[in-house]
């Protein structure tokens, strides 16, 4: 992977720490609340935790425009690697489009399933991790807190949900 570990010598120690000892770190406010791991006895969804952040609009809207609500609201325990709506926004002014034209693309279904593997996976196990599989059949390439050689970077980690767990990015990953 083209990213030079001695760029970031802390990221994989600060990133196991986070996770770790169940930091939740609340985007866009630059919060922490300390939060224990429910796994699976929460109430909320991948999906409900998703709107209640706030952060994730353009997010769930896509989500919305590409039918899969259904399929992150379900029992099955999935990991999500979720852009921030800043993300989205910083995709649209780098593709010269509006963020709606981004929620028409036609690959759209395809691009946020490789934001999605398969199974409740905590930080630890992400970050250390060469690469993960993803909900479309190609994988993500990780090198401590960096996705796809730069595509994004994990900014907050082990979010949970009823059905999963999420990690915020700053990027949004295409495949």
């Amino acid at each position: 992977m083209g990213t030079n570990p001695m760029k970031y010598p802390n990221r994989r120690k600060i990133l196991k720490t986070l996770g770790g000892t169940g930091v939740l770190l609340a985007t866009g406010a630059g919060t922490a609340t300390a939060t224990g791991r429910r796994g699976a006895s929460g109430d909320d969804t991948l999906v409900d935790v998703a709107v209640a952040a706030g952060d994730f609009d353009i997010l769930v809207a896509a989500v919305q425009e590409a039918g899969l609500v259904d399929a992150l609201s379900g029992k099955r325990q999935l990991t999500v690697f979720a852009p921030t709506d800043e993300a989205f926004e910083a995709l649209a002014e780098e593709l010269d489009v509006e963020v709606e034209d981004l929620l028409n693309l036609d690959d759209l279904a395809d691009i946020l399933l490789y934001h999605v593997t398969p199974g409740r996976r905590y930080s630890e196990s992400v970050v250390n991790a060469p690469r993960l599989p993803t909900l479309n059949g190609a994988k993500i390439d990780v090198d401590g807190t960096v996705l796809n050689d730069g595509q994004a970077e994990i900014v907050a980690t082990d979010i949970e949900a009823s059905n999963g767990v999420i990690h915020v990015i700053d990027g949004v990953l295409l495949p």
